[in-house]
């Protein structure tokens, strides 16, 4: 079995590949199997979302007592780029192309942000407080069913 941190990295590179694969599209201008990648990574990206927040972050603020720290600052960035999300969502139904490719640069740069905080910091330290939770923890991410 993989560790929290290779398992949660792992997520991100796959969201990221949905998401280039998107933009390619979109860019190719075949909206309708843009809208499909859309959703496909929307739903993706929100399952990563929902194992974080109601699993990992949730073992690691138990463990540590930290709430206020780094899991607070991720679920603000969370909503930060579930706004977006949204509003690329709008606009790829409105046609609107720029609306749309301006919305994926800025969501592109915050994920790229996002996950390298999530990598280098927050996974590093959930695993060192986690480990001896290790495999509970990942069966309880990889059970979860986005609802």
């Amino acid at each position: 079995m993989s560790t929290i941190k290779d398992y949660l990295t792992t997520d991100h590179r796959e969201c990221d590949e949905i998401f280039a694969k998107m933009e390619e599209i979109a860019n190719d201008k075949d909206i309708a199997t843009a809208k499909e990648l859309y959703q496909e990574f929307a739903e993706r990206i929100e399952h990563h979302f929902q194992m974080e927040e109601r699993v990992m972050f949730l073992e690691f603020e138990n463990k540590t007592g930290m709430t206020q720290g780094p899991t607070q600052m991720m679920r603000m960035e969370h909503q930060q780029m579930r706004s977006i999300l949204s509003q690329m969502g709008d606009s790829i139904e409105a046609s609107n192309n720029d609306k749309f490719f301006g919305l994926s640069e800025t969501l592109m740069i915050m994920m790229q942000q996002h996950n390298m905080k999530e990598e280098q910091m927050l996974y590093t330290m959930a695993q060192q407080h986690l480990s001896a939770d290790n495999d509970r923890v990942l069966d309880m991410m990889q059970s979860m069913v986005t609802e």
